[in-house]
């Protein structure tokens, strides 16, 4: 299991509110079919593997394109851990046992 966490920013939109942008990325994630959570700060991704991974940081990025940005900037940061399988949740649930 591959995650990443993504952040999708359009450059020179009219207004200060980019949630128009935000949404258009998470429904091109929805038609890719690939499992992520969105937060305040950007949107996490999981995937099998990094070509499932990479097709899906592009539909997205492309996707605030075509929502009327004419510059996007994308911050991808990816955690691909090869000796066992983990899920996102896995993560989670693994720090708040060690919270008690």
């Amino acid at each position: 299991m591959i995650s990443a966490e993504l952040t999708v920013i359009p450059i020179g939109t009219p207004g200060s509110s980019l949630s128009k942008y935000v949404a258009a990325a998470l429904a091109a994630l929805d038609e890719a079919e690939i499992k992520y959570q969105l937060s305040g700060m950007g949107t996490l991704l999981e995937a099998e593997n990094p070509d499932e991974l990479f097709c899906a940081i592009k539909i997205a990025h492309e996707a605030v394109f075509k929502a009327g940005s004419q510059r996007v900037v994308t911050s991808v940061k990816i955690d691909d851990r090869r000796d066992r399988q983990r899920t996102m949740a896995d993560k989670v649930h693994s720090v708040e046992k060690k919270l008690g």
